[in-house]
């Protein structure tokens, strides 16, 4: 065990109660270590293996097999059993169980394990591999050293952190406990990567965009507000990157895309969190047909990385990625589930009629596009369980798409849908200037009128489109809704590691 003299003692607290006592007590301990000369938080640990690289060298080791081969592992000790003859290491990848014998570990070091060492500690070991005859892969212990001392403990069981609010609000104690929860974090990661290399290997360069911009555009979403005080200027944190994206399309660019974090102000339920990853893509010369091509085989592409499968089932439910995705307009969803032929509704009060008939209250619609789009979203969208591409949105609620080249009052522009939630929406992006900025100018003022949501006129975005924009396709994709797909999360809050939570009062 290394020992460093001259460390500091640590000043007890008073007597308190529950975690107070259990802190108190472990003060005492780190103290008694330092007094004997005995340095708890070194600066490192030679480690020879994980506890995977052991599993998988010593797989074919019989049971109550010992070989003479050393290794040094390190990790956090969760359980311990015997009077501390075996003890349960846990590293990043697993367990691996430490044998602590009489025999093997000098007896002065022994009476450190028992006295001074605890659940929640990190240690390192040195010693050589044996299957017990239990078939347990072990490592009989020759030496150890305390490598960090925890002074506050952990739940009494690896089940008993059940507290939602507390594990979310403690995501580094249930990463500790919760075994599942680090498996969700790691397959978002190999989500992520996945959708990077895609792209990557189809030629789209990775870009970064402001996320504080002097104009909140490309979404229907209330911004985060700061102020610059060299400037003395306010700006918004961003509410999607589409506005700079496309001008990298004006600039020459002809695929590019964005994995990054976004920011509405809104509320947080089980599939909203106010800060939120994106990924957008723009690429020249295309439309929404070949999009929906291209997204199909993405979404393909990254549920085979992280789950192996096409096929996954979310909270009980099978979806199937590797079937055509359903292709129909949002009139003809409205239609089939409320029976109600928008497209052949003329006046804007029959509509109004018709959605409060439903048991819709309406708020800003002042259009009737406006009024179907409340329609699906309250009486359809949660119909859409597979994955299905709902197309050809009204103009009103689509401000940055091409008008439909074949019907009118709509635009091409898809969202798809699977287990009745929106995960993506693309469109052939908009790329007339003049009319760009009618549409904007219809915006603004919504805005003006209290939707607080709308979106402003981004007057340097409109002289940048002046400079001449070619055809695009463009989608945006959410990466917590689709992790939470395939982890089978029931809240986004499960993959995210550190959720927006109110702040915990303290004493």
């Amino acid at each position: 065990m290394s020992q460093e003299k001259g460390a500091s003692v640590v000043t007890e607290p008073k007597e308190g109660s529950g975690a107070d006592r259990w802190r108190d007590n472990n003060l005492r301990r780190l103290n008694e270590l330092k007094a004997r000369g005995i340095n708890p938080f070194p600066y490192k640990f030679e480690r020879t293996h994980t506890s995977k690289q052991l599993q998988e060298k010593y797989k074919d080791l019989e049971a109550n097999v010992e070989t003479e081969d050393v290794v040094s592992v390190c990790g956090r000790i969760l359980n311990e059993r015997n009077s501390w003859m075996f003890v349960d290491l846990y590293d990043e990848d697993g367990k691996i169980q430490l044998f602590f014998h009489k025999e093997s570990v000098p007896a002065e070091q022994l009476e450190i394990l028992k006295s001074l060492v605890a659940k929640g500690d990190h240690i390192g070991v040195t010693g050589t591999i044996r299957r017990t005859k239990a078939g347990e892969l072990s490592v009989r212990v020759k030496s150890f050293e305390i490598l960090s001392v925890a002074l506050l403990p952990l739940p009494l069981s690896w089940d008993g952190f059940t507290d939602v609010e507390a594990r979310y609000r403690n995501r580094h104690v249930d990463l500790i406990i919760n075994p599942e929860v680090k498996e969700k974090l790691q397959k978002r990661s190999i989500a992520i990567r996945a959708l990077r290399n895609f792209l990557d290997e189809r030629g789209f360069f990775e870009v970064e965009t402001p996320v504080l911009q002097v104009e909140a555009g490309g979404a229907d979403a209330r911004p985060f507000v700061t102020h610059h005080n060299a400037l003395d200027i306010d700006l918004f944190m961003r509410i999607a990157t589409e506005l700079h994206l496309k001008r990298l399309i004006i600039g020459g660019f002809e695929k590019v895309y964005e994995i990054g974090r976004i920011f509405r102000n809104e509320g947080i339920s089980t599939r909203h969190n106010p800060e939120f990853t994106m990924m957008e893509l723009y690429q020249a010369y295309g439309d929404y047909h070949q999009l929906m091509d291209f997204t199909e085989e993405m979404v393909r592409h990254v549920a085979n990385a992280v789950c192996g499968t096409t096929k996954i089932t979310y909270q009980g439910v099978e979806i199937d990625f590797g079937k055509a995705w359903r292709r129909v307009s949002m009139y003809e969803v409205i239609r089939e589930v409320t029976g109600i032929e928008v497209e052949k509704i003329k006046d804007f009060d029959e509509a109004k009629k018709i959605a409060g008939e439903l048991g819709i209250k309406l708020e800003y619609e002042a259009t009737i596009g406006e009024v179907a789009n409340t329609i699906f979203e309250n009486k359809c969208e949660s119909t859409l369980m597979q994955p299905t591409f709902l197309m050809d949105h009204p103009v009103e609620i689509s401000p940055l798409t091409k008008v439909h080249r074949a019907k009118p009052g709509v635009v091409e522009r898809f969202e798809v849908f699977i287990y009745g939630r929106e995960h993506c929406n693309g469109y052939s992006e908009l790329t007339d200037p003049l009319d760009q900025r009618g549409r904007l100018e219809d915006q603004a003022r919504k805005r003006e009128a209290g939707n607080e949501e709308a979106q402003p006129l981004d007057l340097d975005f409109i002289e940048a489109m002046e400079y001449g924009m070619p055809p695009t396709m463009g989608i945006g994709i959410g990466i917590d809704r689709l992790v939470m797909l395939l982890t089978d999360s029931a809240s986004i809050r499960d993959i995210i590691a550190f959720p927006t939570m109110k702040p915990h009062a303290r004493q």
